[in-house]
């Protein structure tokens, strides 16, 4: 049997490698350099599972962000199959601003799902009447930029043309933003390889009890 602090510390390490996956595949100095990121694992019902010593107000709004996404979905009769990416910053759901866009990835083990990979990055444009998206004269949100709902950047592995081209036609820095995104994308995908490893190790029981009581 395998020890349940193996398991959350290399979880640990799992969320911290995406960070450095996702800093150093970005564009923007805001994620490169003041590393406005976030990266975290979470179960299937939502609970968090892991996370990265990254920016504290995307990482407490993780659990609630991502339950808000699931009702969301639910309530749309909208499933998350392997190989799907949903994007989304409207913060009414993701729980902060609009430059910070949240990216969701399932993580499937012999077609069940077992959690999901999840980050936010801080975006230098998401849109709006100023430079950089933060409008001190704004009274409502649809004066601060574009409102992403959950929305399927990838359907099954493939890329969602038509939702990235909407996307870079409204943020202001689109060459810049087509980086953050991609980077993003990336450091899903590494989680899910990474936590796929980890099973194929350690074995999916052991990995989810070793998740059970780091959740506890």
């Amino acid at each position: 049997m395998v020890s349940w602090e193996i398991i959350h510390k290399a979880m640990e390490f799992i969320a911290e490698e995406m960070g450095v996956a996702l800093k150093k595949s970005s564009m923007s100095p805001n994620i490169r350099e003041r590393m406005d990121h976030s990266c975290a694992i979470m179960d299937p019902m939502g609970n968090l599972v892991t996370q990265a010593e990254h920016i504290p107000v995307h990482l407490g709004s993780f659990r609630i962000g991502v339950r808000n996404l699931l009702d969301y979905m639910n309530k749309e009769g909208l499933n998350i199959e392997e190989g799907d990416v949903i994007v989304l910053n409207d913060p009414y759901i993701s729980g902060t601003h609009l430059n910070d866009v949240m990216m969701v990835s399932p993580i499937y083990c012999s077609d069940k799902l077992v959690g999901y990979a999840v980050n936010k990055a801080h975006h230098v444009d998401v849109g709006g009447p100023v430079p950089g998206s933060i409008n001190p004269n704004a009274t409502t949100l649809y004066e601060e930029g574009l409102i992403i709902p959950p929305t399927y950047l990838m359907e099954k592995g493939k890329l969602n043309r038509d939702v990235l081209d909407l996307i870079l036609s409204n943020f202001k820095s689109p060459y810049t933003s087509i980086g953050d995104l991609n980077a993003q994308i990336a450091a899903n995908r590494l989680g899910i390889l990474r936590v796929s490893q980890l099973i194929d190790k350690y074995g999916l029981e052991s990995v989810r009890r070793g998740w059970e009581e780091s959740i506890t």
